[in-house]
């Protein structure tokens, strides 16, 4: 038990939390402790019975059954495993960053859901993380499972695929890749790459409920210091080449 401890803690918190919550709430609706009917997202009861936790638990729960099981049990592997390496990677030592792309994604699959009656927002959320991910390590080689290797780019369209053949749905898979693409495009490639202006911008209330661990800043918008070299000696002209992937604050 200690080892599993020590796991679970060795998880980035924002992850932990996420990783816990999404375990702990469809546990408590499959032993009835609360009955699955509130924890799904229905406009009706949102909208007007003021049952403003629904966006909140949808959000985690997940109905885990004989015909789901797997299914679940495949996003929460995808849950830890990429909002890990996200977290610690590009968001590494800037929680509040991090926190704000999760409340940015989850506020516009809330929006998406109320309007196309997405009951449960597991699955969009996690592939908007998974999707941005890919983004900033668009070059890397990932591996699948029967050994097949490709582009990180193409993860998140072979994990819809995927999820297409097990589960039978690409809507939820397909919701993420569009959130996830629209922070990334908003967050990094309009600014950075296209030389436009930066529309989204951490609050500084998140900063200091979770104040960054790193030294400098590297303000979102602002081309981490390797995109900038490259620029430099490209004579500022040219395209920024996202396939690197980078850390957010680099010096």
């Amino acid at each position: 038990m200690s080892d599993i401890g020590d796991w679970f803690r060795s998880i980035p918190a924002i992850t932990r939390y996420w990783f816990a919550a999404s375990i702990a709430v469809p546990l408590v609706g499959k032993l009835g402790l609360i009955s699955p009917a509130y924890l799904f997202l229905w406009p009706e009861a949102f909208l007007y019975r003021f049952q403003i936790w629904r966006p909140i638990t949808a959000t985690f729960y997940f109905p885990v059954g004989p015909g789901t099981g797997f299914l679940y049990l495949v996003n929460l592997y995808f849950l830890y495993q990429y909002s890990t390496r996200l977290e610690a990677g590009a968001f590494d030592g800037r929680p509040a960053d991090y926190l704000f792309m999760l409340l940015f994604n989850w506020i516009c699959i809330v929006i998406t859901g109320l309007a196309m009656d997405m009951q449960l927002l597991m699955i969009p959320l996690i592939m908007s993380v998974l999707y941005v991910w890919a983004q900033l390590n668009r070059d890397m080689i990932v591996s699948f499972w029967f050994g097949t290797r490709f582009k990180a780019c193409y993860l998140p369209w072979v994990i819809l695929g995927f999820n297409y053949i097990i589960g039978g749905s690409v809507i939820n898979e397909l919701i993420g890749n569009l959130v996830g693409h629209l922070y990334f495009f908003l967050m990094f490639r309009y600014p950075m790459d296209l030389g436009g202006r930066n529309f989204l911008s951490t609050p500084q209330f998140l900063y200091r409920w979770l104040p960054s661990r790193r030294g400098g800043v590297s303000g979102f918008g602002v081309p981490p210091a390797s995109v900038r070299r490259a620029a430099d000696q490209n004579g500022g002209g040219g395209r920024h080449n996202w396939g690197q992937g980078f850390r957010l604050g680099d010096q």
